[in-house]
């Protein structure tokens, strides 16, 4: 009971932060674009609560900011905010990622914590964390016309399946609820923001030089 009252007051407060963090991102793109503010607020909506609905409907659950539109306000609020200090923020592009890894961190256990108090196997929890934690962004890109954060080779969608693990692994050591969660928290933080201080990438997959050729060569009519 008291694991389960725990949850219920810490997952509200790591979807409303991560909601706000990944709604900036959001609002960054409509900058980029030229957006009026609907557009602003548009993709600030779509990038701050994507990951966490689309986690809802597959587990088939009241999707949170229905529940309770807090979420959405401050979404539509971050987006007027990006609005009128757009310039300044663009302008401090680092702080603007170590406050995406801020709340990617959160999001993502509170996610993978979600899927196991609704009964999923833990493969299935992880990837409910990895989906809270990043389809928002995937949302974003897609709307935006912008590269994929799927498609970047920077650590991201990585950061938040090893901090579902390491979620994952501890719970299933029976220790009490918030150790699990803060191991987890600390995990994607950690790996999330070693990647942007020091600019960490998985090595790309390159093709065998004779399979290039062979491709080439038939592109070529040879």
């Amino acid at each position: 009971m008291i694991e389960l009252d725990l949850f219920e007051v810490l997952a509200p407060l790591a979807d409303m932060l991560a909601a706000v963090a990944f709604a900036v991102t959001g609002a960054l793109v409509a900058s980029r674009k030229g957006l009026d503010v609907l557009g602003f607020m548009w993709l600030a909506v779509l990038t701050g609560v994507g990951g966490g609905t689309v986690r809802d409907l597959v587990l088939d659950v009241p999707v949170f900011w229905v529940v309770n539109p807090i979420h959405l306000t401050a979404c539509l609020l971050t987006a007027v905010v990006v609005y009128l200090a757009a310039p300044w923020i663009e302008s401090r592009r680092t702080l603007v990622l170590w406050f995406d890894a801020l709340g990617l961190a959160p999001v993502t256990i509170a996610g993978t914590a979600k899927g196991l108090d609704n009964g999923t196997g833990a493969l299935v929890a992880i990837v409910m964390g990895v989906v809270t934690g990043s389809v928002g962004g995937i949302i974003r890109d897609l709307v935006g016309q912008e590269r994929s954060v799927i498609l970047r080779r920077e650590i991201y969608v990585t950061a938040a399946a090893l901090g579902a693990c390491a979620y994952v692994v501890f719970d299933a050591l029976s220790l009490p609820w918030l150790n699990p969660a803060v191991i987890g928290v600390c995990v994607t933080f950690a790996v999330r923001g070693l990647a942007i201080r020091f600019n960490w990438s998985l090595p790309g997959y390159r093709r065998p030089a004779k399979a290039s050729s062979e491709t080439a060569g038939g592109g070529n009519g040879q």
